[in-house]
């Protein structure tokens, strides 16, 4: 069996739900008429077999970067890419359904600074510039609960490694979750992966960002008693 897609790509295999219930008709003609306008170039393998890496310039200018990985509903992106105009926005999300939603927030306000890969933040890494990002975050991402699923949790080194490549030296790195054992793994593998964690009390850890968004993902556990974590990194 071959290692590799048809494209070229290698098989990477991906466990997050790509489509949930039917999208509205609507819905489904602001993913074809305008999610192609926010790409932030030529990522997948389709479009970019010999994994070029993106002109990222041709898109923002000289802005500085920042990036989501897997962005939900996109929430938390808009109201950034809204208080800070002058920075870039790169958003990941494989999931649709969340990508459609944030296609709606944009719809009645345009952020021009905003850029959207609706695929696996995988192949996005392949083809980002070295030491470009400036920022990233990582918010409530899938948990895995089982014990057998922890190596599909994003904070693994699979995932780490070609973001510490991306990262610019001394980028922000926050990663938020609900989940006590999502918050041990973090503590283990993101400083093994190059990166330090910046607390020095437990407010720290326990109080969000002065510029936090509490997202639907949040409030959800925080109605079902869960408690969040706010963990902030640096790259080194």
């Amino acid at each position: 069996m071959s290692d590799t897609h048809p494209s070229g790509a290698p098989w990477r295999n991906f466990y997050g739900r790509l489509k949930g219930h039917n999208l509205k008709p609507h819905q489904q003609d602001w993913l074809e008429a305008d999610l192609p306008g926010l790409s932030p170039g030529a990522v997948t393998w389709e479009e970019n077999p010999e994994r070029e890496t993106l002109d990222l310039a041709a898109r923002f200018g000289d802005r500085p970067i920042w990036l989501e990985i897997g962005f939900g509903a996109g929430e938390h992106m808009y109201h950034m890419a809204k208080r800070n105009p002058d920075v870039g926005f790169i958003g990941c999300e494989p999931y649709l359904n969340g990508v459609a939603m944030l296609l709606g927030k944009l719809r009645r306000e345009a952020r021009p600074n905003i850029a959207v890969h609706a695929g696996d933040a995988r192949d996005l890494f392949d083809v980002l510039p070295d030491g470009r990002i400036e920022k990233s975050f990582l918010l409530y991402p899938d948990p895995w609960p089982k014990a057998r699923h922890h190596r599909r949790r994003f904070v693994t080194p699979e995932h780490l490694e070609p973001l510490h490549r991306v990262m610019a030296p001394d980028a922000e790195f926050r990663v938020a979750t609900d989940i006590k054992d999502y918050v041990r793994q973090t503590m283990q593998e993101v400083p093994r992966a190059g990166f330090e964690w910046l607390a020095e009390r437990a407010e720290d850890w326990r109080a969000p960002w002065d510029d936090w968004l509490s997202t639907r993902y949040e409030q959800k556990a925080l109605r079902e008693g869960r408690v969040p974590h706010y963990m902030t990194f640096r790259r080194v």
